[in-house]
């Protein structure tokens, strides 16, 4: 699951690991990506010291791993932005690939309350658009997520190949063992939910601060050219 920061990637984690034919991972290539780049995130250290910084070697696990035993789904939970055009992709090619997408405007107004001034190539949208373009897959919209979570959760089951659980509908409070250590940073919210709580009726755009409108507008071609072939979810 190819997706930018701040799109609910984490709860649809959460709804995948709570089925009992999956393992999921979190972020896997994130301490390769702060090492290569030399960027300052929360808790980088951390990050660092948590996972393999070799391309090479998260891609082995990834592709190649055993998987405990009753399991049958591996769940990849990516941000776009950690594939560097330094990774060979072409071992990638024999997964199945789906995508998360978020309204430029809403996911820009969420990720500076956590990290000021981002750049494009903080938020993915443009490495997302490649990695579709290369790989192809279902296309889901965080907002048609939240509207209607079971429709959706089965619209993406089905795109997949793989049968709709209900246990993906709701899960236990609290931190996993599988979340990455940067969690404290930033998984405030889904640590304290339950479920997706589904959104009714229109949602008014989030304020932006005016110095972000330019990104705003890098985003959005990059937003939709993934949103043309996003997975029919509200009929």
């Amino acid at each position: 699951m190819w997706s930018g920061p701040r799109t609910v990637s984490t709860a649809l984690m959460r709804a995948w690991e709570n089925r009992p034919d999956t393992v999921v991972t979190d972020e896997p290539l994130y301490a390769f990506y702060l090492t290569a780049t030399g960027l300052d995130h929360p808790g980088r250290d951390e990050v660092i010291a948590s996972q393999p910084q070799d391309w090479r070697v998260v891609l082995r696990e990834l592709t190649a791993g055993p998987l405990p035993p009753g399991v049958t789904i591996y769940y990849q939970k990516h941000m776009t932005h950690h594939l560097l055009p330094s990774v060979d992709r072409s071992a990638l090619a024999g997964l199945r690939h789906a995508f998360l997408i978020r309204d430029p405007r809403s996911l820009l107004a969420s990720y500076a309350r956590v990290r000021s001034a981002p750049t494009l190539a903080d938020l993915g949208l443009r490495q997302q658009a490649e990695i579709f373009e290369e790989f192809g897959g279902p296309v889901l919209d965080s907002a048609d997520l939240l509207a209607a979570p079971e429709p959706a959760l089965r619209a993406l089951c089905t795109a997949l190949g793989v049968p709709f659980s209900a246990a993906m509908l709701s899960w236990p409070p609290g931190p996993r063992a599988s979340d990455g250590v940067w969690a404290p940073y930033w998984y405030d919210n889904v640590r304290r939910s339950t479920g997706f709580v589904p959104v009714t009726g229109p949602v008014p755009p989030p304020g932006l601060d005016p110095a972000l409108e330019p990104l705003l507008d890098e985003c959005m071609p990059y937003y939709e050219k993934l949103r043309k072939n996003i997975l029919n979810v509200r009929g």
